[in-house]
Order: C-alpha cells, then sequence, then structure tokens
C-alpha cells in the first residue's frame, strides 16, 4: 500500500536523522517491522530523493546513516499530515482567490520553509503522485470580499445588508440577512441564514450576492436551529420536505450507481435484469430531477408520480429540439 511506503519510508528518515552511528539493515527491518530488502528499497529511493545517505562497514556488518550536516529541521507533523495538507490545497483549487484557498497555500508555505531543501524535495515528489482534478465548479475570485464579509459575520453574529439575484428570474432585490453558516456543496459556495425579507431560513449563492454590507445590528442563532439536520433531506442545497423516492437503472448504470453515496437515507436493491433501484427519502425536486436528466435513457422514476412527470416532460421537450 502506498499510505504504508510512505509512513515506512518517514520512519527511516526519523531513524537515520536521529543515528549519527549508523543503523544495519537488521535492525531497520527490525524496527520498521519489515524485511531486509524493502529497508534497502527505501534507502534506495531515499538517496534518488537526494538525501545524503551514506553507508560504511565495520566489523563485517554495513551501517547506513545521514551525513553529519544533514539537518531533519523543525518538522511537527507526519509524512502523511504533510501530504494531508498538500492534498488538501488541490481540493481547495476550486476556491482560489479566496480566504480559504490562500490561508491554506500560506500555512503550506510556512511548513515548507521549516522542512529543508531534502525533505522538501522528497515530500514534493510523492505529492505529485496524488492528485485532485476538480469538476464543474463556480469561480470565486472575484468573490474574495464577499466570503470575508460573510466570514466576518458569521463568527461576529453581525446582521448583512445584501443586494441578491435570484436565479430563476435574474431579478435583483434588497435583503438582510442573519448569515448562520457558510457551505460547500457541488462546487458552489452557500450561505444560510435567517432571511428578513420572508422570516424564513434560507439559502443564497454566494456568487449571486452582487454587493454586502454589514450593519450595527447582533443576531442570535436560535437554539432550535440544527444545520446538519436543515440539510439531511437536502438531495442538494434546496432544503425542502423529504418525500419517498425510487428510481430504476438500466444494467450498464449498476456500477456507477452502487458505487456512489448519493444520500444518507439511500437503499439500493439488485433487479432481475442486471440494473438496481435506487429509492432514497429526499428533498429538492429540482434538482433530483436534473440528476436523473444527467443518466438520459439509463434511469427511469417510479415515485413519486409528480417528478415522473415532470423528468418525462422534460425529456419530451428535448426530444422535440433533435427531430
Amino acid at each position: 500500500m502506498r499510505g504504508d511506503q510512505l509512513a515506512r519510508q518517514w520512519q527511516l528518515i526519523q531513524r537515520l536523522a536521529k543515528s549519527r552511528g549508523g543503523l544495519g539493515l537488521d535492525d531497520l527491518a527490525d524496527e520498521l517491522g519489515c524485511v531486509r530488502r524493502t529497508v534497502y528499497r527505501d534507502l534506495d529511493a531515499l538517496m534518488y530523493a537526494g538525501f545524503p545517505v551514506v553507508s560504511e562497514r565495520r566489523d563485517g556488518r554495513v551501517y547506513y546513516r545521514f551525513l553529519e550536516s544533514f539537518c531533519l529541521g523543525d518538522v511537527p507533523f507526519t509524512a502523511d499530515e504533510l501530504l494531508g495538507l498538500a492534498f488538501s490545497e488541490d481540493l481547495l483549487r476550486v476556491l482560489e482567490g479566496t480566504l480559504f484557498h490562500d490561508s491554506v497555500q500560506s500555512a503550506l508555505a510556512k511548513i515548507r520553509a521549516g522542512l529543508g531543501p531534502e525533505l522538501t524535495t522528497y515530500l514534493g515528489s510523492l505529492a505529485g503522485a496524488f492528485r485532485v482534478l476538480p469538476g464543474p465548479h463556480k469561480r470565486y475570485a472575484r468573490s474574495a470580499e464577499t466570503i470575508q464579509a460573510l466570514s466576518d459575520a458569521v463568527i461576529g453574529r453581525t446582521t448583512l445588508a445584501i443586494t441578491y439575484r435570484s436565479g430563476r428570474s435574474g431579478a435583483e432585490a434588497e435583503r438582510e440577512l442573519d448569515p448562520y453558516r457558510v457551505w460547500y456543496r457541488s462546487g458552489g459556495l452557500y450561505v444560510i441564514g435567517r432571511d428578513h425579507r420572508s422570516d424564513e431560513i434560507r439559502t443564497f449563492a454566494v456568487d449571486r450576492i452582487l454587493a454586502i454590507e454589514p450593519t450595527p445590528r447582533r443576531f442570535e442563532v436560535p437554539e432550535s436551529f440544527d444545520f446538519d439536520a436543515y440539510v439531511a433531506s437536502s438531495f442538494g442545497v434546496i432544503a425542502e420536505p423529504p418525500t419517498r423516492v425510487r428510481i430504476r437503472f438500466t444494467p450498464p448504470w449498476r456500477n456507477h450507481v452502487t458505487e456512489h453515496s448519493w444520500h444518507p437515507s439511500q437503499k439500493i436493491s439488485q433487479l432481475e435484469d442486471g440494473g438496481v433501484e435506487l429509492s432514497m427519502e429526499v428533498g429538492g425536486s429540482v434538482e433530483l430531477r436534473n440528476w436523473v436528466l444527467s443518466f438520459g435513457a439509463g434511469a427511469e422514476i417510479l415515485e413519486p408520480a409528480s417528478l415522473r412527470d415532470e423528468v418525462r416532460d422534460e425529456l419530451d421537450a428535448a426530444a422535440r429540439l433533435y427531430r
């Protein structure tokens, strides 16, 4: 396993850095819980990565150590933890230009500065083997000030005055918002809070906030508000009362459906024709409809009838475009 190899090589680096007299293959194999051949391969890998590993023969045995000039540096993290941080930098690339992405980059730069050249190069080469390629997502570089204002207001419990553009109609409206939580979901950033205009808890897309200003008024998040419970029934970001949904998928989509976690309430059953049936208790009919449509003829809504009718009408309209 790649993770085991990484952890073992990190332990090997630490052992060699602490031993000025050197360690033999048998000693290293016992300490690392592996065979001599594995230790030898790991030593080769470290030397190839630029670590100053030297060997010397004493009393018929070969001992390995680092040159005395080598310094491990002040490294409070394990190699796995450092790789995890580097991995998170890729995960947050979709938020490039915002405080979330920039803060992780700043933290990683400070960590790298204390590693020393050999360890920096080594971890950099390992990090290159683990990459995250983001799927479709919104761009937030232009929303950096909005995100900062939302973050400050969530922490400071400050009411905000915003200008918001509706996603459906495109109409712009002035609103006041008590922001409870900033939320990332499906390639987008959202803020959940009490909308003074409707006096309801609503979800707003961050990129549709055209203007934002803090007010002098403060608010308290109601004790009854539970973020996890609020989003639990949502298939996407729209909070609606849950309803029972059943979808039949054709055999070519079986592996794709069974390999993913779509919702905490999901249940998947095998069908005689080789397909599968997915059932969930979810809300958010618009998002669910669009998701089912992405499977084309590979998915069929069994219930509820209202959602089945919506998907059928949408497919009929799409078919007319191609006639």
